[in-house]
């Protein structure tokens, strides 16, 4: 028998909007949960231990919040969920995230969204190490020309391509502003024994901070810098200031055709035009550069995506 465990009512304020000015201003937002764990023994127990401590899952909800930024709610309540299975014994998670002050005219409430998961569905559930079908097929097709050296990852999210790197012996650096995202990737590559300490870095760096003064990402520090569905375009000074005479830059993101057939991103400013991302990096010498539909990772649908490997001479 399960006892459910119900939190209403976490308030907290999150940087989520679908354009760049509405991210820039934190919003408030609530968040209930519903929480089915094996917790039966805790009600003779009367211990702690034998349930989940409900005052840590707010606390990580709150810390999610605060740390990270998002496009869309649907994706905040994602990484809400995702994290809480991995770091509690969760067998099933209802969740309710909304925005109590939404920037819409006519809306006298909150607008938000609701999901029901079991732990059977997480994707955290694959084994930590790092799986060839999580890889973008571009990256695993020239990433071999990648290295010795040192390589930069710019969002790297949980270090999918960075962690594959580290395990063939790479340096590499992971760059985020996701606290949870980095967190993952320092647990996943720790369990994975091909990968060193030494070899896999992250930082949490907000790249998108001061789009005015972008980050400086050093000079020619970095034999290669990987890209991967992310882009600011304010940032392509930096990255080529950054490589090494010599390194290579991979780059592949959703092309403006994406957003048209599947409508995805939602937003187009995060995509690219046609023949844009050559004139972003002008100056390097362009060794491959595809635009059109192609594969995309875990089997998923193709995606419309330009592909570039380019180096500094």
């Amino acid at each position: 028998m399960e006892n459910s465990i119900i939190i209403e009512g976490i308030q907290c304020s999150v940087h989520c909007g679908v354009t760049s000015m509405e991210r820039r201003q934190p919003q408030p937002i609530v968040v209930d949960l519903t929480i089915h764990c094996a917790n039966a023994r805790a009600a003779v127990s009367d211990d702690l231990i034998d349930t989940v401590d409900y005052g840590k899952i707010v606390g990580r909800v709150a810390d999610i919040a605060a740390t990270s930024r998002f496009c869309i709610l649907e994706a905040l309540a994602e990484r809400i969920s995702q994290t809480l299975f991995q770091e509690f014994p969760i067998t099933h998670l209802e969740m309710w995230v909304r925005k109590t002050a939404p920037p819409l005219d006519h809306i006298n409430g909150s607008v938000g969204v609701r999901r029901s998961q079991s732990r059977s569905q997480t994707s955290h559930q694959q084994p930590a190490t790092n799986q060839q079908s999580e890889l973008s097929p571009f990256f695993l097709e020239h990433s071999a020309n990648l290295g010795p050296g040192k390589i930069l990852d710019l969002a790297t999210g949980s270090g999918r391509h960075a962690r594959y790197l580290a395990a063939r012996g790479l340096s590499v650096v992971g760059i985020d502003r996701d606290e949870a995202a980095l967190a993952q990737a320092q647990e996943l590559a720790a369990h994975n024994p091909s990968i060193a300490a030494h070899q896999f870095v992250t930082q949490r760096i907000d790249l998108e901070a001061n789009p005015a003064n972008p980050p400086d990402l050093g000079k020619e520090v970095y034999d290669g810098i990987l890209v991967f569905f992310y882009l600011f375009r304010p940032l392509f000074p930096p990255i080529i200031e950054a490589l090494k005479p010599g390194g290579r830059l991979l780059y592949e993101t959703f092309l403006i055709d994406n957003q048209i057939v599947h409508q995805h991103p939602r937003n187009k400013d995060f995509c690219l035009e046609h023949n844009e991302l050559l004139k972003l990096t002008n100056g390097l010498r362009i060794l491959h550069y595809q635009e059109g539909e192609h594969k995309s990772p875990q089997g998923k649908e193709p995606v419309f995506t330009a592909q570039l490997v380019a180096q500094k001479e």
